[in-house]
């Protein structure tokens, strides 16, 4: 099926010919459904903490952070343009024939396009957009007054003012503050700050970024970086990566033939976050944060999140700890049969290693290989809050290929929820992922894990698209914390619903918490 062209432009790509035969097998078989066998729940795969073991985790961090190498990053290449969805619905009314659609009138609920309007002064970006309209001789409260919102929408969204659809969230004005608005990425420089320095007062941060965004990014960091480094009297290593062509995947027709452009040329598409894992493998360092661009707040509201990074990170260097000691004890070959016992309790009741049964009958020497395989992976802490309906996934025990159960997260496209039992499994998880992660990826000797060797191929995904009218299928590969991070040691924390308080609506940032 493929010709020497396409050999060429998949060899520009820097894909590998094995790895597209896999894409194709994969729309071609379909990925499986993973068994769900239990959700993860307070007591069972979810960990709470008393206040004073809070606090030691949180003085344990503060003590040993300062002498490791940590990163805060944030995935932010996604464009903000489905943040407007309801907004450019409303312009194409306004610029048919039809004119201000009636829903405008009679939906004024906090997601409708009414509200938008009615508390549009309420925005960080209010001073900026208002200054952009005044260019055609308005204001923004004369153009709301006269019905004549037009205007407005196209100097929000487009190139006619501050052409917010076409940048990624990291860039939009998200909150108020006395000396001015701040972005998305600024918030996060600030929280970093406060959890992701060292002994040497260096703060080091990486982002995501699309290759369209760079330049605008570099600018928007070249304005503030001074600014935060001055306040905190700290230097920030501020860096950037993109997402790499070389992890796009082929799209197919709907007979599983490879797509072309009207050019004649294969079409390939980003992968989904799942492709961001080739970016964090290449971060050499002792402890990563990450969390979402869209999941900050003001000020008067970040105590908790800096308390509960430092919780879970402490965790997190506790258990790396004891991992460590406990892995260097075997390779010197002075371990003894009463410390084996005791990592076989500690692993196996903290959820380290999840074994078959027949664990605690096999030899002391057999369950010595069980512990040192299984403990020398990268490990992850994710904090989990507890279900308030928000859309996306959870914490689950799954069964996997060998029949072992595993802490997994979870989304509802990969459980088949027309399976009555795996449906109702999924709908009585208690906890909701916010995509709050602290992890170690390097291991007991300070070298870095090859992060792919650690992928559940088999939880990627495919859905329908479309291309010049013509529809397609797509394929992404493992999430980055679902399959992607399948086979690291998982543990699941509980944490405060106050520190998730994602903007996946522009209406989102009129609430409470980002006001």
């Amino acid at each position: 099926m493929l010709q020497e062209d396409d050999l060429i432009q998949i060899k520009k790509k820097g894909i590998k010919s094995e790895t597209l035969e896999n894409q194709l097998h994969n729309f071609r078989n379909g990925f499986p459904y993973i068994q769900l066998l239990r959700p993860a729940i307070q007591g069972d795969g979810i960990i709470t903490f008393t206040e004073q073991e809070k606090n030691e985790y949180i003085r344990f961090f503060e003590k040993e952070a300062p002498f490791l190498r940590v990163i805060k990053f944030v995935p932010a290449s996604g464009a903000a343009s489905r943040m407007f969805k309801h907004l450019f619905e409303f312009r194409d009314s306004l610029m048919s024939s039809k004119g201000i659609p009636k829903s405008y009138f009679s939906d004024t609920g906090f997601d409708s396009v009414h509200y938008f309007f009615q508390n549009i002064d309420r925005f960080a970006y209010f001073p900026d957009l208002d200054a952009s309209l005044q260019k055609e001789g308005k204001t923004i409260r004369q153009a709301l007054a006269a019905k004549d919102f037009l205007p407005v929408l196209n100097h929000l969204l487009s190139e006619t003012g501050l052409n917010y659809a076409a940048l990624p969230k990291a860039l939009l004005a998200f909150h108020n503050y006395e000396d001015g608005p701040r972005v998305a990425m600024e918030e996060h420089l600030v929280e970093a700050a406060n959890y992701a320095r060292n002994q040497s007062n260096v703060t080091k941060v990486h982002f995501t970024v699309s290759p369209e965004h760079i330049l605008k990014f570099d600018e928007k960091i070249a304005a503030v970086k001074k600014k935060y480094e001055d306040h905190f009297g700290i230097h920030m290593d501020i860096r950037h990566s993109i997402q790499k062509s070389s992890t796009d995947t082929i799209a197919v027709d709907e007979n599983n033939q490879p797509f072309r452009n009207p050019d004649g040329t294969l079409l390939f598409r980003p992968a989904g976050h799942g492709a961001l894992l080739a970016n964090l493998n290449e971060l050499d360092t002792d402890v990563i944060f990450i969390k979402n661009i869209d999941n900050v707040v003001p000020d008067r509201l970040k105590i908790p999140t800096f308390e509960y990074k430092k919780l879970i990170g402490g965790y997190l260097l506790q258990i790396r700890q004891r991992i460590s000691d406990f892995l260097k004890k075997v390779e010197s070959g002075s371990i003894t049969a009463d410390e084996i016992r005791k990592m076989a309790a500690f692993a196996t009741s903290h959820n380290l290693i999840n074994p078959s049964t027949d664990f605690k009958n096999k030899s002391e020497d057999k369950q010595l290989i069980v512990l040192t395989r299984e403990l020398n992976r990268p490990i992850r802490v994710c904090g989990m809050v507890r279900n308030a309906g928000e859309p996306g996934g959870g914490p689950f025990w799954v069964t996997g290929k060998d029949g072992e159960s595993s802490l997994q997260i979870v989304e509802s496209s990969q459980v088949d929820l027309k399976d009555t039992v795996q449906n109702a499994i999924f709908q009585t998880s208690t906890h909701f992922n916010p995509v709050d992660l602290v992890c170690c990826t390097i291991d007991y000797k300070g070298n870095p894990f090859n992060l792919h060797n650690f992928v559940d191929e088999s939880t990627g995904f495919i859905s329908l698209k479309s291309s010049g009218g013509r529809t397609l299928k797509a394929q992404e590969l493992p999430g980055l914390w679902n399959g992607s991070m399948a086979g690291w040691i998982t543990l699941f924390v509980e944490v405060p619903l106050i520190t998730f308080n994602p903007v996946k609506t522009i209406n989102d940032l009129l609430r409470d918490e980002h006001q």
